[in-house]
Order: structure tokens, then C-alpha cells, then sequence
């Protein structure tokens, strides 16, 4: 990189700070004009933001460093299959939008998971917030780590080697800024900007490589079979292969259904919306944006590949799928270009680490309150400090920062791809999560017991089977995972069920 990089990267952060200060200054002011309802506005943003900002908050959300680094190395190899996962990702959104979110439809609910604490009680409320905080601690850990070794290394080739723990403390200082000050209103403004910056980058890459492809790249592209938006049916591969039509349409379709009907960090968003129609119409847009944002790095993978095939050396194909757009921008990219694609895959990991530690927060407070708010009190206490709602919340965003981070620190990628791990690890809860709101809300005759028990047996079954595909050299595919764990947590509560009434006299 040249000198010119950095100071890109300065501007762009400067840029930003000025608008993240603007934003946080009228978030605590609408919080102090309003007495004792500050922490609620510090999670719910006061239900006034407009749906499009909501729309592109949750992209930013769901996408991250994830998306922009592994989707262009993925296309590389295996061409438009994440355009054709999100066909699956829209029609479960569609669902969410017509069934799930009238039932949250009353803004009074912070936390998605109090829906089950009002159906089962507080135990089950807790027990599927832990689980939340749990994946979202790994899923963001891998997420952080995805987004921070190509900055080390685009660092190092500018001669500015720095360490992980510094680029994570970095990064750490900077999000928890604005999210500590600015709450989810901060959080939501500072997305939007965030997946702008990484958008126009990735359609300035597409562009821009536009002239290098030689005559025929297309006719190549279409006979190594890089245009088709599903991979073929193969019977030694039904459950391994994400990218199959059935994987993609209906597996992406409950995928979706979970982390956008039933996931704290992206329901959180959902609620802050001005009424029902707002809701839905941030959610019917966010559908179309990650189809577009996906069939961008998607296209942009494809290209980065016929360029190499046209002799640009620049460019490399071995490695990690995820080394392939970092070594892009660092090699083939114009001088401040790159600096503001550096920018873009910081942003990236900003706006994820910043909507969730928000969420994070907020389920904690919601749902554990009691109990957090006494300890945390009497903690204060001792230092002659009594805090209110407001710095309780904002002490839990802190602690929840330093976690995610040190785990980041230690946790280590192997040659597996950034956006796979994460959607694997987030299929652990996502189905025993999903069952248990359906059951909540379509299902009254299923009682606390029963319900408790399902969630309880199809967590340990996921994990399992996890382990058991680790450990043996087999695995499911991502797609899958999410109907395997409702179809077990299903399972588990009918005989939880059959096995009481059998006992019953």
C-alpha cells in the first residue's frame, strides 16, 4: 500500500466519528428528556427509525467481514451459489414478515426471548437467551477473526506489521465508542453507513475489472459452469452440499426464517421499526439488498478469476478461498482504492461487532436483569457509585466487547472459509430456537416441561452431531442444520410428551 492508503483510512475513520458524535449527542439527549426510560431507548432506539435504515442495518448485520472476504473466494471456485442461497433467504423472510412478526407486533418487547418467557415461563426465557449469548459469542469471535488477519496482512505489506492484539483493541476502542454512547440508534445510522462503503467497493472492484477479462471469459465462465446458482444433485453429497437446490431453497428458506424471526440480533432491529408495516417492509427490502450484495462479490469472484486466467499476476487462487479478494486489493487495485477497501473490510467488522454487542446487551439485561443489575449494583456500590439502568446496560456492552475480542484473539481458522464456519456454528441453536417459537406460538397445548425438555435434547443432539461430524471426518452441511435441530427439538418434545401421558394415570 502507499502512503496514500493510510490517509484514506484516516479520513474515512475521521468521517465517521464526526457522524457517530452527532448521532450519540442526540441519542443521550432523547434518553435524559425521557426519565426512566433511558435504557429502553438505549436497545429500542424509541421505535422511531425509518424502515430503510432498518433494512440496511440488518444487512450490514448479517453480512459483515464474513460476506465481503469468504463470498468473492467462494464464487472463485463454485461461481453464483450464494445468489442462489439468498432465493432461499428471501422466501423465508417472507415468511417471518406474514406470520412471525404480527405475533411481536406491540412494542413492548426488547427481547425476542421474553415471547417465551411469557408462553413457558422465566426458566425457558433464560435458557434460550444463554443460547443466543453463547453462539453469538463464537459466531462473532470467528467473525472479528475473519476481518482482522486480512488487515494484518494488507498492514504488513504497506511495511506497518501489527499484531492481532492491537488491531482487535483497535477496532474494540473505536465500536464500543459509539455503541456505548449512541446505543442501537447509533448502531443502526453508523450500519447504513458502513455496508455503503463496502458496497460501492465491491461494485467499484466489479467495474474496474471489467477491461482486463479477456474476449471469451464469459463462454469459459459458463463451461466451467460458474453462471449456475445451484450445484447438481448428487446422492453421496444430499447433505453436505450447501449449494444443492434443495439446500439453498429450503434450507436457506428456515435458515432465514430462524435468524430473522427468532435471533436477538436481528429481531432487535425489527422491533425498533415505527409500527407492523415499517417492520416488514425493512425486512422485505433487506431480502432484496443481500441478493444484490451477494450476487455482487459473487460476480466479483467470478471475475477475479477469468482475470487471472487472462495472465494477470496479481491475482492468486491458492490458499483459503478467503485470501483471494484481500490479495486482490492489495496487488491489483489503484493507490487510496485499496486504502478505502481496507476501510470497507474494517467497516464491515465494525458494524457486526457493533449490532452485536448491542443485542448482546440487551438480552443480557432483559433477560438476566435481576440478577445482573443486583451483582453489578453491589460491585458499584463499594466504589461509592450507585448506577442507574442506563450504565448498567452499558457496562454489560463493555464486558461483552472484551469477551468477544479475546475470544477473537484465540480462536484459529484453519483453511475453512470465514462465512462457512459462522453459518455452522450459528446452525447449533438456530433450529432448537426456531421449534421452540413455533411451538410457543402455533402450538398451546405444549407445556413448560415439555417445552424446556425439547430445547434442553435438541441443543445437546446439534451439538453432537457437530462433534461427531468433526471428530469422524463427515459433515452437514450448513443449509441443513437448521431443519435438522427443529426436526429434533420436534422430535424430543412429542416423546417428552408421549412418555408423560404414557405415565399419567
Amino acid at each position: 500500500m502507499s502512503p496514500l492508503n493510510p490517509l484514506v483510512i484516516t479520513g474515512y475513520f475521521l468521517v465517521l466519528a464526526a457522524v457517530v458524535w452527532k448521532v450519540s449527542r442526540k441519542a443521550g439527549a432523547s434518553g435524559h428528556a425521557r426519565k426512566g426510560g433511558s435504557a429502553t431507548d438505549f436497545l429500542s432506539a424509541r421505535h422511531d427509525l425509518p424502515w430503510w435504515a432498518l433494512s440496511l442495518s440488518l444487512v450490514a448485520t448479517e453480512t459483515s467481514t464474513l460476506t465481503f472476504i469468504s463470498i468473492p473466494g467462494v464464487a472463485c471456485r463454485q461461481g453464483m451459489v450464494f445468489l442462489g442461497l439468498a432465493a432461499g433467504y428471501c422466501v423465508g423472510r417472507g415468511i417471518v414478515a406474514i406470520w412471525l412478526l404480527p405475533r411481536y407486533a406491540g412494542g413492548t418487547l426488547t427481547s425476542v426471548y421474553a415471547l417465551l418467557g411469557a408462553r413457558y415461563g422465566a426458566s425457558m426465557q433464560r435458557i434460550a437467551s444463554a443460547a443466543f449469548l453463547l453462539t453469538r459469542f463464537l459466531a462473532e469471535s470467528v467473525r472479528l477473526l475473519a476481518g482482522t488477519l486480512p488487515v494484518m496482512w494488507l498492514l504488513a505489506q504497506s511495511g506497518l506489521p501489527l499484531a492481532r492484539w492491537t488491531i482487535l483493541s483497535g477496532i474494540l476502542l473505536f465500536t464500543l465508542g459509539y455503541t456505548v454512547l449512541g446505543g442501537l440508534k447509533a448502531v443502526i445510522w453508523t450500519d447504513s453507513i458502513q455496508l455503503g462503503l463496502y458496497g460501492a467497493g465491491a461494485a467499484f472492484c466489479v467495474l474496474y475489472l471489467m477491461p482486463a477479462l479477456p474476449a471469451d471469459a464469459w463462454s469459459h465462465a459458463r463451461a466451467a459452469g460458474l453462471t449456475r446458482l445451484f450445484h447438481p444433485l448428487s446422492p453421496g453429497h444430499l447433505l453436505s452440499d450447501p449449494f444443492t437446490l434443495p439446500a439453498a431453497l429450503i434450507g436457506g428458506a428456515i435458515l432465514s426464517i430462524a435468524s430473522h424471526g427468532t435471533d436477538q440480533l436481528m429481531v432487535q432491529r425489527l422491533l425498533a421499526a415505527r409500527s407492523l408495516r415499517e417492520a416488514r417492509l425493512a425486512l422485505i427490502g433487506s431480502a432484496i439488498l443481500v441478493a444484490a450484495l451477494f450476487g455482487l462479490l459473487s460476480l466479483l469472484g467470478i471475475e477475479i478469476r477469468l482475470a487471472r486466467n487472462g495472465g494477470d499476476p496479481g491475482i492468486s487462487l491458492s490458499g483459503s478461498p478467503d485470501t483471494l479478494f484481500p490479495h486482490f486489493i492489495a496487488t491489483a487495485l489503484p493507490s487510496g482504492i485499496s486504502g478505502l477497501l481496507v476501510a470497507g473490510v474494517l467497516s464491515a467488522t465494525m458494524g457486526s461487532l457493533s449490532s452485536t454487542l448491542n443485542a448482546m446487551a440487551g438480552a443480557s439485561l432483559t433477560d438476566f436483569g435481576p440478577f445482573l443489575r443486583l451483582r453489578i449494583e453491589r460491585a458499584l456500590c463499594w466504589l461509592g457509585y450507585r448506577p442507574g439502568p442506563l450504565t448498567v446496560a452499558r457496562l454489560l456492552t463493555l464486558f461483552w466487547g472484551v469477551a468477544l475480542v479475546t475470544g477473537a484473539a484465540l480462536f484459529t481458522m484453519g483453511s475453512h472459509s470465514a462465512v462457512i464456519v459462522g453459518l455452522s456454528i450459528a446452525g447449533w441453536s438456530y433450529g432448537p430456537t426456531l421449534g421452540a417459537f413455533l411451538l410457543a406460538l402455533f402450538v398451546p397445548g405444549i407445556g413448560m416441561r415439555e417445552a424446556r425438555f425439547g430445547f434442553l435434547a435438541s441443543l445437546a443432539g446439534m451439538a453432537l452431531l457437530l462433534f461427531s461430524g468433526q471428530a469422524l471426518g463427515w459433515e452437514i452441511a450448513f443449509s441443513w442444520l437448521v431443519p435438522l435441530g427443529l426436526l429434533l427439538h420436534c422430535v424430543a418434545t412429542g416423546l417428552y410428551r408421549a412418555a408423560h401421558r404414557h405415565r399419567s394415570p
